[in-house]
């Protein structure tokens, strides 16, 4: 990621200034009057392991063919989206605006309330559950999540979770692989802009 990280409204919608864009489909409106206060952190390559590919675009976009790889059959007839993705090199794609609801929790809970994707923002880190994240990764994270808690205030770092945190024995992203000590450690001394 290079340069400072702004919100930019495009009409209604708040995207991210001067990333890529990868507008998705898997998305709709927020019910009425439903702050956004929560921050998910999920996981994703695919084939899984495989990186460097444009196939998180293809399944975002509902594109993906499942021809192209024997993993997909199973996965191309979904409809899901997260508002953004860090790849490993830290650079950032979004999907959706964040004013709008991205259909990446599934079904979820987070102290006892249900339908996380009503009130929470998704950004996807490209690896798997199980593989060490790349510091170029943190760094565009903790960039991103003081945009968003700046943006939304609600957003603290009490509010910041795993997939497998709001879907227990559903979900295990973004599991062991991301050093939660350490992101929570650069957000902390992360200058607030």
């Amino acid at each position: 990621m290079t340069g400072v990280l702004k919100l930019a409204e495009d009409g209604p919608d708040l995207w991210l200034a001067e990333v890529r864009r990868c507008p998705s489909p898997n998305c709709d409106q927020r019910p009425v009057q439903c702050a956004i206060d929560l921050l998910v952190i999920h996981s994703i390559s695919l084939p899984p392991g495989c990186y460097g590919n444009r196939h998180i675009d293809r399944l975002f976009t509902n594109c993906l063919d499942p021809a192209a790889d024997p993993y997909f059959a199973g996965i191309h007839q979904l409809r899901v989206a997260a508002h953004l993705l860090i790849d490993r090199q830290g650079e950032l794609t979004q999907y959706v605006p964040f004013n709008l609801r991205a259909w990446h929790a599934g079904e979820s809970s987070f102290h006892g309330r249900a339908d996380c994707n009503d009130f929470s923002i998704g950004i996807e880190l490209e690896g798997c559950d199980d593989q060490a994240f790349e510091p170029a990764q943190y760094e565009s994270l903790v960039a991103v999540t003081r945009v968003l808690m700046q943006r939304w205030p609600a957003i603290h770092r009490d509010r910041i979770v795993g997939h497998e945190d709001i879907a227990p024995g559903r979900k295990t992203d973004p599991g062991p692989g991301f050093d939660w000590e350490m992101y929570l450690t650069m957000l902390d001394a992360a200058p607030v802009s």
